[in-house]
């Protein structure tokens, strides 16, 4: 029997609160006919713009493509959360069969030759008509949306673009979801007190919580391939042994024999790719992926890359002399392997600032880090979060909130819908994401559409009964995601395509990266950073040592994300990579960039989900630095202020990069912020790598 509204839910008008899905009855089994009947109908939507007898114009087919899929959209995205944060079998067996699926239908919006003939007229009269600028915008990237989608091809080409682009989805899935089964198939189990020498009542605490999740009995503690389990492992573990057995796991993730196996599956990306990017008359995937960036060119991007690379080097070599000296001062072994580093740094670290992690977490509750965002954005934006407990999402860790705004006119108005998902589990994938349910838009068929913003950290959940207490590290974490759901939250464009953080991938980690910058103000941590247990606030001579080791380490930092950046963009600026092996191919691009091996990379290209579970960020893992240059630059506004809540800038904040969305070109809107375009010294002054 055919699915209908009366039977499949994913179908139905959802009679809920704001909208939100109706989690707790949905089922997986709902997901592919849902999709199917979505696809159907909005393929039919197309038709209709693409037979409409009228001249085109920018209403009848530009904001009629805009508003068009919004049942297909809605269903995408939740399925899209579900998959990332709280997946199950059935639900990965439905991603797998659904992949070539709907990049099909991907393809055939794309490639509707009708539509794109109505969209191309539009696009080369617009001039002629009377448009505003974010019409104007809208035009110029839904037409450049289509082109870079192949819209342009000829008919003979079409056909084998579309298996490519399927083939792609596929295997992206499955590359994912075998970096998911390695870390969740991994446990170090510790179970007497010599195999937990070194490790801080937190990390045992959050330990021991892993292994009640796992149903291990006992007084077993488990170290888990989660960032906020394996991590404070390497910092603290007195046993070496153990603490390479681990590193290895986290590092080999991806790259083992068998059926999890995504070496073959990562070979195989690259040469697609290259096929894809062949077809629009690039040579290879890096110069088609960079034509629609703020870099344009791959000369840009290693320019930036080259001004770090040779500096960052130089600061970690002497930082491995550091530890090196530490180890033998201490009588261990002063060879310094990957899985020490973090170890000797930690003591570095508190030898150096007398500043150490087990001190520093209980002035970081992450109830009370919530509320220092919530502060912050209601100081800087003028919304208020406003929780509300009685409404269920899709896991019982996962709270909702109100994003009301808070002053003004418009006081108490709603602005959107938040969810704050922050803890790791099982079914979760690692890492930490910003995410959509619905994107704001004003100028719509269904009126003013309010946000539905979702943030994913991966924190390890405090003992029942017990508060979760995070690294400064983790808090930072929470603020780039929070700065991710402002972006999104506070979008004020008329339409969909350009809401929120859907930008330019360049431009995207700007309003993330710069919120980071409100978590070190003193006045920020003084009003939240408060002991667990006493409620006092962190010291002044707290904060000192804070700021006195901020660019602590930052040689080690600075080489392991460069290193990972160039290994991108390498893979991705071959002309042909087909046959690649990708382990050769990285040890021996590693070696000619003399990575030293006691620092290593971020991510190996075997688990290197940025680059391989999503094209996203392929050929563009440099991002995170070009939005440094960009938020380091922006936030050097306030510090010239002596404000970091100065009421002028951060309207300006407001209105010129959290609410444009894709609105403006993001150069001139980074422009209208700051009076001028972005220089790169205040980023290399916060990294320590200019005088």
């Amino acid at each position: 029997m055919q699915d209908t509204p009366l039977t499949n839910l994913l179908l139905a008008p959802w009679d809920t609160s704001y909208g939100l899905p109706p989690f707790d009855a949905i089922r997986p089994t709902h997901f592919e006919p849902a999709f199917e009947a979505a696809m159907r109908a909005h393929r039919a939507e197309l038709d209709a713009i693409a037979a409409n007898p009228e001249p085109p114009g920018f209403d009848n087919t530009i904001a009629a493509f805009d508003a068009s899929g919004r049942l297909f959209a809605r269903i995408d995205m939740l399925f899209a959360n579900l998959a990332a944060s709280a997946t199950s079998p059935e639900l990965q067996a439905v991603e797998r069969a659904m992949a070539a699926p709907l990049a099909a239908h991907a393809n055939a919006i794309y490639m509707h030759a009708a539509l794109f003939a109505r969209i191309d007229a539009v696009h080369a009269a617009r001039r002629e008509f009377t448009l505003d600028a974010q019409q104007l915008r809208l035009v110029e990237r839904v037409h450049l949306d289509f082109v870079r989608a192949g819209a342009c091809l000829p008919s003979d080409k079409r056909l084998r673009y579309g298996k490519v682009m399927e083939q792609l989805a596929e295997l992206t899935t499955q590359f994912a979801q075998n970096v998911l089964a390695d870390e969740n198939g991994y446990s170090l189990v510790l179970r007497t007190e010599e195999e937990l020498a070194g490790l801080p009542a937190f990390v045992r605490a959050a330990a021991r919580q892993a292994a009640r999740e796992r149903g291990i009995d006992g007084d077993a503690h488990v170290i888990t391939l989660s960032r906020s389990s394996i991590l404070p492992f390497l910092t603290f573990s007195e046993r070496r042994d153990l603490r390479e057995q681990a590193w290895r796991a986290w590092t080999t993730r991806g790259e083992h024999d068998g059926a999890h196996d995504n070496r073959p599956i990562a070979r195989e990306i690259l040469a697609l790719r290259n096929d894809q990017a062949r077809a629009h008359g690039y040579s290879n995937y890096a110069d088609y992926a960079l034509g629609d960036s703020m870099a344009l060119t791959q000369d840009a991007v290693m320019g930036l890359l080259e001004k770090v690379w040779a500096p960052a080097k130089a600061r970690a070599q002497s930082e491995l002399d550091e530890l090196c000296t530490l180890a033998h001062a201490r009588g261990d072994n002063p060879a310094i392997e990957a899985w020490d580093w973090r170890y000797y740094a930690e003591k570095l670290r508190q030898q150096r600032y007398q500043l150490d992690e087990a001190q520093l977490k209980p002035y970081f509750p992450l109830e009370r880090m919530v509320q220092a965002l919530f502060d912050c954005a209601l100081r800087l934006f003028g919304v208020d979060f406003v929780e509300q407990p009685q409404i269920g999402a899709y896991h019982p860790d996962v709270k909702v909130y109100e994003v009301r705004a808070a002053a003004g006119d418009g006081a108490g108005k709603l602005v959107g819908i938040f969810l704050h998902d922050n803890f790791a589990r099982a079914g979760k994938r690692s890492g930490a994401w910003m995410s959509s349910l619905r994107w704001q838009s004003s100028r719509g068929p269904q009126g003013d559409v309010l946000p539905i913003i979702l943030n994913n950290n991966n924190f390890a959940k405090g003992s029942p009964g017990e508060p979760t207490l995070l690294s400064f590290d983790d808090a930072r974490a929470l603020f780039h995601e929070f700065g991710h759901g402002l972006h999104g939250l506070l979008s004020n464009v008329g339409y969909d395509r350009l809401s929120g953080v859907q930008v330019l991938r360049d431009f995207v980690e700007l309003p993330s990266q710069l919120f980071e910058h409100w978590l070190f103000e003193p006045q920020v941590l003084k009003r939240h950073a408060r002991h667990v247990q006493t409620g006092e606030p962190i010291p002044d001579a707290l904060i000192d040592k804070i700021r006195a080791a901020e660019r602590f380490n930052q040689g080690y930092e600075t080489v392991r994300y460069t290193a990972s950046a160039l290994l991108d963009m390498a893979a991705h600026a071959q002309d042909s990579p087909e046959g690649i092996d990708i382990t050769a191919f990285e040890q021996a691009e590693l070696a000619r960039l003399g990575v030293p091996p006691a620092v290593g990379v971020n991510h190996r290209l075997a688990h290197f989900q940025h680059l391989f579970s999503t094209s996203g960020y392929a050929a563009g893992y440099y991002v995170y630095m070009w939005a440094e240059v960009l938020e380091a630059d922006a936030f050097d506004a306030f510090r010239q202020a002596g404000d970091p809540f100065d009421p002028v800038l951060a309207k300006r904040l407001r209105d010129c990069i959290y609410s444009a969305g894709n609105a403006v070109e993001p150069g001139a809107t980074f422009r209208a912020f700051r009076g001028r375009a972005a220089t790169v010294e205040p980023m290399l002054r916060e990294r320590g790598l200019l005088d």
